[in-house]
Parts: structure tokens; sequence; C-alpha cells
């Protein structure tokens, strides 16, 4: 994780700031939570593909609700 203080350790993903975001961020070194039930996208399998086969390689995928129940 990085150690520069003045910026977070861990980014949740929601919404619209998918695919580009999450990597620009682990190319970063900051930790990611991609909250699955805060994304949409137009494509129904587009979504499942991201979701279940290329964020898991560099992000936490998780719902809000255990998101929160984990805090």
């Amino acid at each position: 994780m990085r150690s520069d203080r003045r910026r977070p350790d861990r980014l949740p993903v929601c919404s619209c700031a998918r695919l580009f975001t999450v990597r620009q961020a682990a190319d970063l070194d900051f930790g990611l939570t991609v909250l699955s039930d805060g994304c949409l996208d137009a494509d129904p399998e587009v979504h499942r593909v991201l979701l279940e086969k290329v964020f898991p390689g560099q992000a936490e995928v998780t719902t809000v609700a255990d998101r929160t129940a984990a805090r």
C-alpha cells in the first residue's frame, strides 16, 4: 500500500468510473474496492465480464451492503 499519508490507501469505485479508473488506480498502487451493485453497464455481458474476470485481478469486488457491514 501507499506510504504517502496525504492520499487514501483505498478507493471505492462505483458508478461509471470503472475500467479506466480501476486500471489507473491499480497502476498507482492504490488498494481498490469495486462496489458491484453500484456499477452498471449498458451491456449486461460487459458488466458481468468486468466484475467477474477483469476487476478481481486488481481490486476487491464486493457489494455496498458487504462493504458497509465490514466497516
